[in-house]
Order: structure tokens, then sequence, then C-alpha cells
């Protein structure tokens, strides 16, 4: 392989030796990435539809229920409606499509990540693997964190707000559309240190970059965290933005040890 292609996106063919690849390489290679995602979410969606009535009553119905059965003073149960003909059967493909989503999330991001590696060096294709188990790793606990800690103290907000008078109504799939977004923009927003990590390794971003823009970053957390959370309550959102906000403080230091990386590994060449 001459200069001119040393940096030039290319795959292993079946003899094991790498080759430039064509703008329609890349296009089959993106349609096979699509086709095993939309596969592996498939399947996953037919996984989450045989628990589908665990889901619904032992996880996601969860934070109603332990609220209700421990109101606190001042606080109102909150009642769940169906509002719609066939509302329940709509409801529980929604959710298993969402589930779905969320099962297979290992298996889009190394989709994507194989997509991009052969834009990589082969240096920094050996770090995908990594990726995608510390990226799964970050989703998940993103939809932890807002599982555990965010519903419990959204769903106290809403059961002490207001005026003992208004009952606590409210539509399930206004509720179940509220507990899937708050939960994939948990997920979403956990994802800051691999990126800030990724980048740094990529060398586009610098912790001194970031120290730097820092005030900025806070005002942009609070504006992330309402664009996350639409229609949700200030409580969720503040929820959302403060432990970003933690991330983002991580995420210097995350960019800060793949810097000092680099430098031990150019260190170690030179």
């Amino acid at each position: 392989m001459n200069e001119a292609t040393v940096d030039t996106p290319a795959h292993e063919n079946e003899a094991g030796e790498e080759k430039e690849m064509t703008f329609l390489d890349h296009l089959e290679e993106l349609r096979w990435r699509l086709i095993w995602a939309m596969a592996g979410v498939v399947i996953a969606t037919i996984v989450v539809w045989v628990f589908i009535d665990f889901i619904m009553d032992q996880v996601l119905l969860q934070p109603v229920k332990n609220l209700n059965a421990n109101l606190a003073e001042g606080q109102q149960p909150i009642h769940l409606q169906n509002l719609k003909p066939f509302g329940q059967l709509f409801l529980y493909m929604q959710v298993a499509i969402a589930g779905g989503i969320i099962l297979s999330i290992p298996n889009i991001l190394y989709q994507i990540w194989a997509f991009i590696a052969p834009g990589l060096m082969p240096k920094e294709r050996r770090y995908i693997k990594s990726i995608v188990f510390f990226s799964s790793f970050c989703f998940l606990a993103g939809i932890a964190f807002a599982y555990f800690i965010m519903m419990p103290s959204a769903m106290s907000f809403f059961a002490g707000f207001g005026s003992p008078d208004i009952e606590n109504n409210i539509a399930i799939n206004e509720y179940m559309n509220f507990v899937i977004s708050i939960m994939l923009a948990a997920g979403v927003v956990f994802e800051l240190p691999m990126v800030s990590w990724f980048l740094s390794q990529l060398g586009i971003l610098t912790p001194a970059f970031m120290r730097h823009y820092r005030r900025h970053a806070i005002v942009a957390v609070f504006v992330l965290a309402a664009v996350l959370t639409p229609g949700t309550d200030p409580v969720s959102q503040i929820l959302l933005a403060v432990p970003l906000i933690v991330l983002y403080e991580l995420s210097i230091g995350i960019s800060a040890l793949a810097w000092r990386g680099k430098r031990k590994r150019a260190a170690a060449e030179e």
C-alpha cells in the first residue's frame, strides 16, 4: 500500500489483505449494517413481547404502584386510564418496540462502529470492542438511573403538587411516553464520557477546550435536558441536568487520560 492509500478507508478481503473501498462498497456495507441492526431490533422485540405482561406489570407500572402504596402526607394517588379503543393493544406494541430497541443497543452500537471502522487507522480499530462494551454499559446505566432515581422523584412531585380537589387521572399512553422518553434520554446523556474519550483519541477534543467552555456547557446542559424531556416537569429536567453536569466534569478527566495515553504511545514510538 503506497502513501496515497495509507489513510484511505479499507476493509479486508478473503485473503485477509486490506483493499480500498469504493463508494458502492460503502453503500453495500451500510445496507448490510442496517439490515443486521434492524434484524437485531426485530428479534429483541419478539423477546420483549414474550415477557410483555411481566414488563408492564412488574417494571413500567411499578413506580406508580409503589407511590400509591406509600403515599406521604399531602400526596394524592395516581390513577392510570386507557382512553382509546384498542389503546392497550397499541400501548403494548409501543412498549415492545421500545424495549426491543433498548435490548438490541449493543448490536446497534456494534453495527455503527463496524461501519465506521474502515475509515479509522488500524491502531484506532482495536478499540471498537471496548467502545461497544462501555457504550452499552453507559446507556444501560443511564436507563437504570432514570428508572430508580428520576422516576420515583418525578412521581412523588406529581402526587404532591397542585390542589387536593383535582384528581391525578393520567392517560396511560401519556404516562408511558413520559417513562420511555425519560429512560431513553438518560441513556443518551450517559454516553457523554464515551463520546469524549473517542473524540479525544482522534485528537478532536482536548481537556483544555472543555475546561475553557465549561460555563457555556452548563447552559447547554439545561437546554439539552429540556429538549430531551419534552413536556415533562421541571423536576425531571433538573434531575437529568445535574448528572449531565457531573458527566461533563468526568468527561474532562477522561479526555485528559486519553491524551496522556496518546503522549505515552507517541513517546514510545519515537
